[in-house]
Formats: C-alpha cells, structure tokens, sequence
C-alpha cells in the first residue's frame, strides 16, 4: 500500500549520507514506493485550524554526489500525509517546542508523528533516564556549584555534562584535585544559573559508550559502542570516537525490557539509548543515530524495519 510520509529535517543538501539515519529512513520509504513530503521547521504554519507546510516531494539515491531531487514547493495539508518522522536535530529551543505544539494538533487529525509530539517535550534526553533508577548510576542534577562540588568529592571521579548538550558537547571529566574544577563548575553552571548533571565515571567508556536502537519498544539486537579516541572521555563519533558493532548482551537486553512498556506508552517509537557498561546514561528520543553504522555492519536494513512498525501502527 501506497503512504505519503513527510519529514521534517535540516537541510537535506548539507547531511553525510555515509551517517545519516534521516536518510536511511527516507531510502527505506522509498523503496517501499511511498511518497516522501521533505519540509523543514520554518516551512511549517498554522492557518486558522488547519496545519500547512510549504513541502517539496523528495526522491533519493544511495550516492555520495547526487543523493536527492526536489519538486517545486507547494502547500500541503499535514493531515493529508500518514505519517511523518520529526527528525529536526538540536537545539531543543522554544521554536523546536512550537513546531512540536503544531505536530500535535496534526496528530489528532489522525496522522502519526514519530516520535509522539507531546512525549518528545516531556523526554528530556538525559533527565528521562533517570526516571529509571534501577539501570542507572549515581546522579546529581542541580545548578548548585557548591553540590556539584560536594558530588565530585564524594564520588571522586565524575562526568559534568549540561542538560542540553548533545554529541559529547561540554562534557568533563573531573576528579576533587581538579585545578580547573572551579572555573568548571563557573562555566558549565553560568555561575548558578544552568542545571547542569553529574554521575559516576563509569571505567568501562573504555570498551565504548553504546549506542542501542529500540523501535516500539523492541531493541535493535546490534549495538553500535562508540570507542574513545587515545586521550578521550568520551565515545561520541562527533568527539572522533570509533564506532564498533557489537551484540547486546544480558544487561542490555534487561536495560530495554525496563524501558519499554513506557517508552511504547509514550509513544516513543524511534529512540536511541546509551549505555556505558551496566549503566544506561541517556534515552535520545529527539534524533537518534547510529542507523547507517549498524546496518553497513551487520547487513541489516533499520530503516525498513522502522517503516514496517509505522505500517503496522496504521492499519
């Protein structure tokens, strides 16, 4: 059967296809034979109590140097198409929120929109695990330098990370010798005004911080671990880290199996979680990767089993 999908997404001219899970996701629709309604945040408006965007029809290709054509713009109705796939990366600023409130209003015409508009406000991606605390480890969230400094001397090796960040961006590792510690907490904090997450270090980044897809609750058996570069904390691919495909084990399996009857209640159907040795770190829900590498590595097809779930969800 033939469905119209539509995807919200920044500009398709200047993504790197080798990595792009936006565009594993737009070559398994098309092989599919739907058709694809490519728009991005700006093009989106409200015209009384209808929902429009200025969208272009997109067609695709697996080639590094001419992957897309694009139609004309014209107008669309957002309840016309059956689904679209909310793939706009950060930041989760006030104009990502108000695209989320017009997504929503689509949702009730009967149109189903991946992921759920209302949970991708709710699910802040490192606050949510915590909603989680048998698969995490020790946390601290406060804007409170002088906590933060209090968790770091308890712990004594700690990872400082903003609620906001994504790609391994303004990660530290820090221990209570730190010289530097004070200017950090200064920073990361804006001096009290940001909240901002400390946890345990966990040892095993060594062996890669691991990336595990789960559609509608059901875990990718493959996860990508994200192996630091020589000199590094962290395994984020954006931070130069090596990308391994490796077989969840015991632990992960039963990290998924805590996670997924909410995640399917919050319609969360596409997330990302991350795990660095027993301990799950983060639920990505916003834009997850990671789609490319597993499948390149393991001959897989991600994207059409993602395409296969919304399939089943419509019927």
């Amino acid at each position: 059967m033939t469905h119209k999908l539509g995807i919200v997404m920044d500009p398709i001219e200047s993504i790197k296809t080798y990595k792009d899970s936006s565009f594993a996701m737009l070559l398994a629709a098309q092989k599919k034979g739907w058709e694809i309604h490519y728009m991005q945040q700006a093009d989106i408006y409200l015209d009384n109590d209808t929902v429009f965007a200025y969208s272009q029809i997109l067609k695709v290709q697996d080639d590094a140097s001419n992957w897309f054509e694009l139609e004309p713009r014209k107008i669309t109705a957002l309840s016309d198409l059956d689904f679209i796939l909310m793939r706009k990366d950060p930041p989760f600023d006030m104009e990502y929120i108000y695209t989320t409130y017009l997504l929503e209003q689509v949702e009730q015409t009967g149109t189903i929109v991946v992921n759920k508009p209302s949970s991708l406000r709710d699910a802040n991606e490192k606050l949510f695990a915590l909603q989680f605390p048998q698969c995490c480890t020790k946390t601290l969230v406060s804007r409170d330098p002088s906590q933060l400094r209090g968790f770091v001397q308890e712990q004594q090796d700690v990872i400082l990370k903003p609620l906001d960040g994504m790609g391994g961006e303004s990660i530290f590792r820090v221990t209570p010798g730190d010289p530097n510690l004070s200017v950090i907490l200064e920073n990361i904090t804006n001096r009290g005004l940001k909240t901002t997450m400390a946890q345990c270090y966990i040892s095993e980044i060594s062996e890669g911080d691991k990336r595990i897809l789960m559609i509608n609750g059901e875990a990718v058996p493959y996860a990508l671990a994200r192996i630091p570069a020589p000199g590094e904390t962290r395994g984020n691919l954006a931070a130069g880290g090596q990308g391994v495909g490796m077989e969840l084990n015991e632990r992960e399996h039963w990290i998924c199996q805590q996670l997924s009857p909410t995640l399917k209640k919050m319609g969360l159907i596409f997330v990302g979680i991350d795990v660095i040795g027993d301990y799950l770190t983060e639920i990505n829900v916003t834009s997850p990767t990671c789609i490319r590498e597993l499948d390149a590595q393991f001959n897989i097809d991600i994207g059409t089993q993602l395409m296969d779930c919304l399939e089943s969800l419509k019927q």
